[in-house]
């Protein structure tokens, strides 16, 4: 069986504290200000959630970001890009009244199973997420109320807004894991 990495030992980029990224003057995450009220708390912390999911991708070609974790599971990095292109998709469904939105790759679980090392699909899922995440952001925007419910199920807009970030979070820990076996580099 083919090892992930070819590094033999972990690595990180950060010269102030060994277990970080980035240092901290580097990291682009919002991590000093503290939002006022629960809307901006919330938008930020998925905000911080987005932008790690984009650090833990950087610096990759197609075939380490396609690169499976283990046998015979089909997660890859640019497998939960695609996977989040199509959840945020899908959290539109949650809004509305009206028929679905069709899926963005296809079949169940097409967005793993089409996570192909070719530049043209890892292009096309970073463009398919930031558009998803637009879409998804402005349908919210027109909700302000966190308590408001909305859609078929009346699911209240607080609910979906912690949803999301729980499951950028989760996601965001299995790419730790995935970015460690590539090339062995660690970090929050």
């Amino acid at each position: 069986m083919r090892r992930m990495s070819d590094q033999s030992a972990r690595w990180t980029r950060a010269t102030v504290y060994p277990d970080m990224w980035a240092d901290p003057d580097d990291d682009p995450r919002n991590n000093e200000n503290s939002p006022d009220g629960e809307l901006a708390t919330l938008q930020d912390f998925l905000a911080n959630y987005r932008i790690t999911l984009r650090m833990k991708c950087e610096d990759l070609d197609p075939e380490q970001l396609a690169r499976r974790s283990v046998p015979p599971s089909t997660m890859s990095l640019l497998g939960l890009v695609r996977h989040l292109a199509e959840v945020e998709r899908d959290w539109r469904n949650w809004i509305t009244d009206g028929e679905p939105l069709p899926k963005l790759y296809g079949a169940k679980d097409a967005d793993f199973h089409g996570a192909v090392a070719d530049q043209a699909v890892v292009d096309a899922a970073r463009a398919d997420l930031e558009r998803e995440q637009a879409a998804t952001d402005a349908a919210l925007a027109a909700h302000p109320d966190l308590g408001e419910r909305v859609g078929k199920d009346g699911i209240a807009i607080r609910e979906l807004m912690v949803h999301r970030i729980e499951e950028y979070a989760r996601h965001c820990g299995q790419a730790d894991l995935l970015r460690e076996c590539v090339d062995g580099r660690v970090g929050q």
